[in-house]
């Protein structure tokens, strides 16, 4: 330190001119954070497949809506309106792909307008970056939509927009309610208004300069940011700089007061409050250090404050000592005195009464913390809307399809089904029929839209039970047919023999008697024709035997003409004859349209007959079915990549966001898992889009990323205090006072937030970074009272404890209560993840500095007495 004293002004000016430098060079770090996005899932995860799947075919492009509301139902000229504006935002912006007019048709009506006809929804496909989704949202907004239209844009990159905008504006409203407080308190504690000048201009340039190499590492190396980021390196920066300038500040007066000259007080200070210090700065960095051993980008986001700790350390060290030597005791001015450096006398009572009744001081804590513990849940949220509140548009358009729709109809979960080849065929799409319809079973589903039902409804004629119905009717109506020709050759034979009486005896009647007769057994096997295909339904045969028919009533007809023309000297009998072969060649055409509908039907049939996917499914779809062109605006909507990729969307019953939403989309999962296997689709890419898939995601990530950050974080806290502390207990004595804190800190935020504010639950990354902040901010008082203990321990167990408390109170209460202001200063922020996090470490600050850094850690302390320091022996400390 003596060193670094004779070089104080070349080091700071250095510092402070690196700083400068780095501040305007750097890349902005509340844009990387918004490019970031809001969400930053592994590779791995369904929904990051999902998108990544729609971006490499060309089909990732963002869906936002116009939610139109009405008080009465609309007429014909408001749907005209609503259509007029849908071709003005077609034309708005190079960038919009499609606008579904609700009004295009009827299918297109029943999906876009509420059934009260009060809301209309008017989608629009944007090829762009978040930014120029929201470019254009607002474009829409003041160039398109009148003011006499109430009217909502919505969607999701505009919801994480007004996430993203909603935390900046509460990490400005942060900084500057931290400096005040911050000023503030520092000046009630040391009487002076020169001292909190020290510390915010040393934790000001850690911060600056902090955030300047996280940019740069976020810019060069992919370091992972988040909107959390910043935040965290303000809240954590100044809270804990503070605390630490504190502690550096209160044992330099200490050292003052003792008559040292500014020299000698400045090196006594960092012999002992210095090495205090290094350790709590050396934990803290291990804890946020072990958070780059999550998964979830967004968790590893705060591995920063890492890097912010590290530049406290150096600022702690060169340029505190700096002002230091430079203000000398006019850095007090012009208090004479201050209160710091005394004995905390409420910290003096609690230890005499913890360290002579241990027993009933651990009791006193389990009565105040243990009830608590059992009314906590883990009740976790993943609405992204309750972060931002009502008052922005984007949730006042979700509200608005909610009521007019249904919650799950704004939000659907998208099922992404992929393969190597064309998948929108007869073949494979029974199959995606069949998904759809196990999906919709599940009683979550309200319902589901694919290729096989565009609108959300069954379409009966794609399944056997109905085309074998159809197929029936028209063996009927065959056979009905079939009775008819019989009636009108009937009605021929009939004319014959009325024209074979007319003709005289002397001439020959022969060829029209033969007519009769083979019309009648012709009639004979009509009617045989009919009643087999009643009965055995054999379409072929009955088709074969029409054949036949028809030949024979050829060659009648044939042998009719014939006649007509010997006639021909009695026009009445020839025009007669010719009239009845007419009859005969309406029959014959007849039972040629019967008989290729049968061929027609026997083809169906014998299609039905080889389809392995009729077999699996009860599914057909007849060859060029998908030709038709009522089937191309559901495979326009549902197919792409070449038709090698479709996507189902399924609407559920219950909010996007509600936990029951997530559950439903493993039982999904689940579902489509089952139904493909031993399918010629078993092989293909599925993944899953969509708010209730992303949650889904975050879930099992943040819970596994949870619990190895925490075990990871708890050993290497549990490691380097045991090598600093020389001894097994007292890190266990800390971990497990800072665990209890924890979940009874997280029992409390569920009473104040789940049952007095009515939120569903608490926000899904707060436990992680509530966890984080607590244990590795309060690790560092549980530090400076066990650390001043170890530097006292030569007076004796008992002894040290009360005078380490009576010494270090008055700190500890002052560092709690300063960086609970901090995270105090999120609560106006508006986020409701930061005001959770903030109720989270004040609460546990509170507790740990008024009921178990005073009651519990002494209780235990004392009551190992010299086994505290099990299994090393203890050192001899020579104070200075």
């Amino acid at each position: 330190m003596r060193q670094l004293l004779n070089y104080k002004w070349p080091i700071a000016i250095v510092l402070i001119a690196i700083t400068i430098v780095l501040f305007f060079l750097s890349p902005n770090l509340s844009q990387q954070a918004e490019n970031a996005g809001t969400f930053q899932l592994p590779a791995s995860s369904d929904s990051k497949l999902a998108a990544d799947i729609l971006e490499e075919a060309g089909a990732g492009d963002e869906t936002i809506s116009v939610v139109f509301t009405y008080e009465d139902p609309i007429d014909e000229q408001t749907q005209k309106k609503i259509s007029s504006i849908a071709k003005d935002i077609e034309q708005e912006d190079s960038s919009v792909t499609k606008v579904l007019d609700p009004f295009e048709s009827d299918e297109t009506a029943e999906q876009l307008v509420s059934e009260d006809n009060k809301t209309v929804l008017l989608p629009i496909t944007v090829d762009g970056t978040n930014d120029e989704v929201n470019e254009l949202a607002n474009r829409i907004r003041q160039d398109v939509i009148s003011e006499d239209t109430t009217a909502y844009v919505t969607g999701e990159a505009i919801i994480n927009h007004d996430v993203n905008e909603s935390a900046q504006n509460g990490l400005e409203k942060t900084e500057l309610i931290t400096v005040v407080l911050i000023f503030v308190l520092l000046f009630a504690v040391f009487r002076s208004i020169t001292t909190p000048f020290i510390p915010l201009i040393a934790v000001g340039v850690t911060y600056l300069l902090s955030q300047s190499i996280v940019a740069f590492l976020i810019d060069w190396f992919g370091f992972p940011v988040s909107n959390y980021t910043q935040i965290f390196l303000v809240a954590i920066l100044f809270g804990i700089g503070t605390d630490y300038c504190i502690l550096l500040l209160s044992r330099y007066k200490e050292e003052l007061m003792q008559g040292h000259n500014v020299e000698d007080a400045i090196v006594n200070t960092y012999n002992t409050a210095g090495r205090t210090l290094i350790i709590s700065g050396l934990a803290v960095f291990i804890g946020f250090s072990a958070i780059g051993f999550a998964e979830f980008p967004i968790f590893k986001s705060a591995v920063g404050v890492a890097v912010g700790i590290a530049v406290l350390m150096v600022v702690l060290f060169t340029l505190v000592p700096f002002f230091m030597a430079l203000l000398k005791d006019k850095l007090f001015w012009p208090s004479k005195t201050s209160i710091s450096h005394k004995d905390s006398k409420l910290w003096s009572a609690f230890g005499r009464f913890s360290i002579n009744k241990p027993i009933l001081s651990m009791v006193i804590v389990a009565i105040i913390m243990v009830p608590l513990l059992f009314t906590y849940n883990d009740q976790l949220s993943f609405n992204t809307v309750n972060e931002i509140g009502q008052d922005y548009e984007s949730v006042k358009g979700l509200d608005a399809i909610e009521e007019g729709f249904g919650k799950g109809d704004s939000l659907p979960i998208k099922v992404i089904i992929q393969q190597d080849k064309e998948i929108v065929t007869e073949e494979y799409l029974p199959y995606i029929e069949t998904i759809s319809k196990e999906i919709e079973k599940n009683k979550n589903v309200d319902s589901v839209r694919s290729i096989t039902r565009p609108a959300g409804d069954i379409i009966d004629e794609l399944y056997v039970d109905s085309q074998l119905s159809q197929v029936g009717d028209g063996l009927n109506e065959a056979s009905n047919g079939i009775n008819d020709v019989q009636d009108g050759l009937t009605e021929v034979q009939k004319g014959l023999q009325d024209f074979n009486g007319q003709i005289p005896s002397n001439e020959n009647s022969g060829g029209l008697e033969e007519t009769v007769n083979g019309l009648g057994q012709i009639n004979d096997q009509l009617g045989s024709i009919s009643q087999s295909l009643q009965q055995t339904q054999n379409i072929n045969r009955a088709s074969q035997q029409l054949g036949q028919v028809q030949q024979q009533l050829g060659q009648i007809q044939q042998g009719l003409s014939e006649a007509s023309s010997e006639a021909g000297r009695a026009s009445e009998l020839s025009g007669g004859i010719s009239q009845l072969s007419e009859g005969i060649g309406s029959s014959i055409d007849g039972l040629k349209e019967i008989n290729n509908g049968l061929k027609d039907a026997a083809d169906l049939v014998s299609e039905m007959g080889k389809s392995q996917a009729l077999h699996d499914t009860s599914v057909f779809i007849p060859n060029g079915t998908l030709e038709n062109k009522d089937f191309e605006p559901a495979i326009e909507r549902y197919a792409f990549d070449k038709r090698k990729a479709v996507m189902l969307e399924v609407i559920l019953e219950d909010d996007p966001y509600s936990t029951e939403a997530i559950n439903s989309v493993q039982e999904i999962k689940d579902i489509v898992s089952r139904t493909m296997n031993g399918t010629p689709l078993e092989d293909a890419t599925v993944a899953y889009s969509g708010v209730s898939s992303i949650n889904n995601d975050l879930s099992d990530i943040s819970t596994s990323d949870f619990t190895r950050t925490v075990i990871i974080m708890l050993v290497g806290l549990f490691v380097i205090l045991t090598i600093l502390f020389r001894s097994m207990i007292m890190p266990i004595v800390m971990i497990g006072s800072l665990l209890l804190t924890y979940y009874t800190s997280m029992a409390i935020s569920e009473l104040i937030f789940i049952d007095l504010m009515g939120y569903d639950g608490i926000v899904w990354a707060v436990p992680f970074f509530g966890f984080v902040m607590l244990i590795a901010l309060g690790v560092d008082y549980s530090i400076f009272l066990l650390d001043r203990f170890k530097e006292e321990a030569s007076i004796g167990v008992n002894e040290a404890m009360h005078h380490s408390m009576a010494k270090m109170g008055t700190v500890i209460i002052t560092a709690a209560i300063i960086l609970a202001g901090t995270f105090g200063a999120m609560m106006p922020s508006g986020v409701l993840s930061l005001m959770q996090i903030a109720t989270i470490v004040i609460t546990g600050l509170l507790l740990y500095g008024l009921i178990v850094l005073p009651l519990l850690i002494p209780a235990i302390t004392v009551s190992f007495g010299k086994g505290i320091w099990w299994p090393f022996k203890q050192k001899q400390s020579n104070k200075s």
